[in-house]
C-alpha cells in the first residue's frame, strides 16, 4: 500500500509541476540552435579562409609572372649578345653601361649602330615577354626609369631631374617609333584597363655607385632601369582580410 501511495504521489507531483518536461525541451532546442550556429560559423570561417588563400595565391602568381618576364628578357637578350642585369630582388631589368651609357649631361642615345640596335632589341624582347601567356594581366606598371650621376648640371633649366626623365624618354621614343611592334608598348594595358608603361626619372638619388671616385663610377650611374610592379590587392581588400 505504501509503494502505491508513493507512486501516485510522484505522478501527481509531475502532473502538477511540468517544469522538468519544459526544461528538457528547452535544453534540446538550445542544443539544436547551438549546433546550427556552430555549422554556420564553420561555413563562414571556411569561406573567409578560402578568400584569404585565394588572395595570397593570386599575389604569388603575380610575383611569379614578374619573375618569368624578367628572366625571359635577360635570357632572350643574351642570345642576341645584348647584356642586361637583374637587380632589386628580381624586380628590375638594368641596362648597364656596356650596353648603353649616356655622355655626361646628355640625354641622347649614342649614334653607335650597335648601341642603337641593342636598345631596339630590348624593346622587342620586352614586348614579347610581357605578352607571353598574357603576363601583362599580373602587372600593374612597367617604369622606364632614367638616372644620372651626381654631377650637378644646368640642363635646359631642369637639372638632373629633367635630364634623367629625358634619358628615359629617349629610350621610350625609340621603342615607340623605330621598333615594329603590334600592339605598341604604349597601347598595352594592365588588368585594370590602365596604360601599362610609364616613364620616370630619379636624377642622382638612386645611384648604383653611391661613392663616385672615377669616371667609370659615374658612367655606371648614367643608366636606364626597367622596373616591374605587380597587381596587388586594393586597400579595401586588405582591410577586409584584416577584419576577417
Amino acid at each position: 500500500m505504501r509503494k502505491g501511495l508513493r507512486s501516485n504521489s510522484r505522478s501527481s507531483v509531475d502532473e502538477e509541476n511540468p517544469y522538468w518536461v519544459s526544461f528538457s525541451d528547452l535544453m534540446s532546442a538550445l542544443l539544436v540552435i547551438f549546433i546550427l550556429a556552430a555549422v554556420a560559423l564553420i561555413i563562414e570561417l571556411t569561406e573567409k579562409t578560402n578568400n584569404v588563400e585565394k588572395g595570397i595565391d593570386e599575389l604569388k602568381r603575380a610575383e611569379q609572372a614578374r619573375k618569368d618576364v624578367i628572366y625571359d628578357i635577360r635570357d632572350e637578350l643574351a642570345k642576341k649578345n645584348v647584356i642586361v642585369e637583374i637587380a632589386d630582388n628580381d624586380t628590375v631589368i638594368r641596362i648597364p653601361e656596356r650596353t648603353l651609357t649616356f655622355a655626361s649631361g646628355k640625354d641622347a642615345i649614342p649614334k653607335d649602330p650597335e648601341i642603337q640596335e641593342a636598345v631596339k632589341d630590348i624593346g622587342a624582347v620586352l614586348h614579347s615577354a610581357i605578352r607571353k601567356n598574357e603576363r601583362f594581366k599580373y602587372l600593374d606598371t612597367v617604369f622606364v626609369e632614367g638616372h644620372t650621376d651626381s654631377d650637378g648640371i644646368h640642363y635646359r633649366g631642369k637639372g638632373n631631374w629633367g635630364l634623367s626623365v629625358d634619358r628615359a624618354i629617349s629610350v621610350w621614343n625609340i621603342w615607340q617609333s623605330e621598333v615594329e611592334l603590334t600592339p605598341k608598348l604604349g597601347d598595352l594595358e594592365n588588368a585594370f584597363g590602365q596604360k601599362l608603361f610609364s616613364v620616370s626619372g630619379y636624377a642622382e638619388t638612386r645611384r648604383v655607385n653611391v661613392i663616385e671616385i672615377t669616371k667609370q663610377d659615374k658612367s655606371k650611374n648614367r643608366r636606364i632601369d626597367i622596373r616591374f610592379t605587380v597587381k596587388k590587392p586594393s586597400i579595401s581588400d586588405l582591410e577586409r582580410i584584416v577584419n576577417q
